[in-house]
């Protein structure tokens, strides 16, 4: 990395100067110049070229090396770190006790700053050390490729001054590189855009693979519970055909005592319903003969009442021939009463009307008057106002007379009244 740090500094600087110049080719010692400033740039790459690792390439222990190295730089620092704490931890001692030993804490004073001088020491090795690690070999393969191709690059540009005075190598070069860059970085950010999709997906992936262990889970949990249930519905299901199997029996026993019961109960039944049907038989009989007895007492008595009817009859059909003569003629005498009532009725009707007719009339007649008043007395009082008619002679001698007082006025005023009200 260093190496390559290197050389890129220095195309870089090289570069920039000559790329910032366009035109026509370079002078003779312009283009002797930039030679001298490009051979300079080939020496210190072949310079890097000597000074890099190559010895630990190919040797595996190569790692185990620098691993050894490190570890020994910090078991010195472990080392000096205790020795830094005890010394620490005699010199608070020391300063609790007696004064006297004044000298023995200058000395721990001193020996403090030489052991945090190492351990300062130790850490800069440290740091060294991690920056001097040694390279994989494809790293040193790498930057050394980058390094011979920068100077046969430096190399052709050298030979196209001396020979044409441009640089059109150098340009190419580094338009392919800046190319060879753009392309690098493209495939870096495709690179970083599949692995952040990779670790998307790999999330996801993770997350569902969650979602169906838990979903297992439920399941086994779920699969356990309905075996539980299986289980006991079983149990359940041989006690309910343990209980239904016994219930049969004790319902089958049940039900033979029953019918043995309803046996007995019938036969008594029949034994009743024998007794009962001689008995009725007999009943009926006596009913029979009873009934007979009375049949006889009963025609005896409708011969009877079949005369009584016929008489009865016969005097109620005379009283009903008498009713009807009489009705005939109470409805000769109703009408002719209907015929003389219509007739009152239509007078009493027509002398009603003659009296609303003057009654209507007597009002017209006074209302038709009071207004014949009210017209007179208004046209009056308009003849007194406007000096009308006879009164014209009265505003001749109101105009000749000489404006009187206000009382006078005022009295004047109340005459033409009072001529109103007359």
């Amino acid at each position: 990395t260093v190496t390559m740090e290197i050389a890129s500094s220095l195309l870089g600087g090289v570069g920039e100067a000559l790329l910032k110049r366009q035109g026509p080719p370079l002078s003779p010692l312009d283009a002797i110049r930039t030679y001298a400033v490009l051979e300079d740039c080939v020496d210190q790459l072949a310079i890097l070229g000597h000074i890099m690792p190559v010895s630990y390439e190919g040797k595996r222990d190569a790692f185990s090396v620098d691993g050894e190295h490190i570890n020994e730089i910090l078991i010195n620092q472990k080392d000096l770190g205790t020795k830094y704490h005890q010394l620490m931890d005699s010199r608070a001692e020391s300063q609790a006790k007696i004064p006297t030993e004044l000298g023995k804490i200058t000395e721990l004073g001193r020996q403090l700053q030489e052991t945090s001088g190492e351990l300062k020491r130790a850490n800069q090795l440290f740091s060294m050390a991690a920056k001097q690690m040694t390279l994989p070999p494809d790293h040193l393969k790498k930057v050394q490729a980058d390094r011979q191709y920068a100077s046969d690059v430096i190399e052709e540009t050298m030979d196209e001054l001396l020979t044409l005075g441009t640089f059109q190598t150098l340009l190419r070069a580094v338009n392919m590189e800046k190319k060879k860059r753009i392309q690098m970085q493209d495939i870096i950010l495709r690179e970083e855009m599949g692995r952040k999709k990779i670790r998307s997906l790999q999330k996801q992936i993770s997350d569902v693979k969650k979602e169906k262990e838990i979903e297992l889970q439920n399941r086994d949990e779920m699969i356990a519970y309905l075996k539980d249930q299986l289980q006991e519905m079983k149990a359940k299901t041989d006690m309910e055909n343990r209980y239904v199997k016994k219930d049969a029996e004790l319902q089958m026993a049940q039900t033979q005592r029953k019918c043995a019961d309803s046996d007995n109960e019938l036969q008594n039944e029949v034994e009743r319903l024998r007794n009962q049907t001689d008995e009725e038989i007999r009943v009926h009989q006596d009913i029979e003969n009873f009934l007979r007895h009375q049949l006889t007492i009963i025609e005896e008595k409708l011969e009877y009442w079949m005369e009584k009817y016929e008489k009865d009859t016969e005097a109620k059909q005379q009283e009903l021939n008498s009713l009807k003569a009489s009705r005939t003629a109470d409805q000769l005498a109703l009408q002719e009463l209907a015929k003389e009532c219509l007739l009152c009725e239509q007078v009493i009707i027509e002398d009603r009307k003659e009296k609303e007719h003057a009654r209507k009339k007597i009002e017209q007649d006074a209302l038709e008057m009071k207004s014949i008043l009210k017209l007179q007395a208004w046209w009056r009082g308009m003849m007194v106002r406007r000096f009308l008619g006879p009164y014209k002679a009265l505003k001749k001698l109101l105009e000749e007379e000489p404006p009187p007082k206000e009382k006078g006025k005022k009295g004047k005023a109340g005459k033409p009244g009072a001529k109103k009200k007359k």
